[in-house]
């Protein structure tokens, strides 16, 4: 799946796609509670209430960069909490090569926060080492968030997150610690969208007069444009995650800014328009 905004191309890569697993995430978000969400049949939601969810990465090519925007969960990683996160064995790096990027193409890799499902493909594991799966790219992650996760002690997953899918490209001298407003290129900047995480961010396109936003995860479902106030379990401060909601849609709301959702299945994109005392996404 392709979108163009103004000169900019953004290709969808997807890794995995699930559902009725958002549970653990969105555990407010019951079958009886999105029933009555009928925009989001069918791309967000079956007919009995399920959620969809997608694990994927985003290509942006713009003025000659290739910059893929996360890196979904890796194969052959270990010491995860979902259990068949560990040990994967998919097809990612191909299906990326035969959309036309092959890992040597790749110039920007672009964390918009360092959680298991984001950074995988940093890494691939060669001869029992982990190395960077991206060899001639720059590898740019917001130094707030960087410094937390390198100083967190009580969370196993993110250890070894952090073990095999961040240090080994940070020693390989492939990182760059960025502010969380920091330009990528003249099409392609960050916006600051905390909360999830300390240093969480979003990509911001603009060309031509068009915009889009890539979320990142200060939302995990279309089901939140709803109700703002579902904050996922996994949200680092679920209160300013529900800050963030609300100051990015009430901004967004009526505007023809494309948004493209991380973890969005099926169509993965719209746009924010009011609806009721809340929102919802128009694709």
């Amino acid at each position: 799946m392709k979108w163009k905004i103004g000169d900019v191309t953004v290709t969808k890569i997807v890794e995995l796609e699930a559902t009725g697993g958002t549970r653990f995430i969105l555990p407010q978000a019951t079958a009886e509670a999105v029933l009555g969400m009928e925009w989001m049949k069918p791309h967000f939601m079956t007919d009995e209430g399920r959620l969809k969810m997608s694990i994927h990465a985003l290509v942006i090519e713009a003025g000659g960069r290739r910059i893929i925007v996360d890196t979904c969960l890796g194969n052959e990683k270990q010491g995860r909490h979902v259990p068949t996160w560990n040990d994967l064995q998919g097809p990612f790096l191909d299906d990326l090569a035969a959309a036309g990027f092959p890992r040597e193409s790749i110039d920007t890799v672009m964390c918009t926060h360092l959680h298991v499902d984001h950074v995988g493909w940093n890494t691939m594991l060669v001869d029992g080492r982990w190395v960077p799966t991206f060899p001639n790219a720059r590898y740019l992650m917001a130094r707030t968030e960087f410094e937390y996760w390198r100083d967190e002690r009580d969370n196993d997953e993110q250890a070894a997150v952090f073990a095999d899918s961040v240090r080994p490209v940070f020693e390989a001298g492939l990182v760059d610690l960025v502010e969380t407003d920091h330009r990528i290129c003249d099409e392609v900047r960050l916006v600051p969208t905390v909360g999830h995480t300390p240093g969480h961010v979003s990509v911001a396109i603009s060309s031509k007069g068009e915009e889009a936003l890539i979320t990142g995860d200060f939302i995990h479902h279309p089901c939140q444009m709803a109700r703002p106030d579902w904050a996922a379990t996994v949200d680092f401060d679920s209160a300013q995650s529900t800050r963030t909601r609300h100051e990015v849609f009430g901004r967004l709301a009526g505007t023809r800014t494309l948004v493209i959702g991380t973890h969005f299945a099926g169509c993965s994109a719209g746009r924010v328009v009011r609806f009721g005392d809340a929102y919802r996404l128009e694709t």
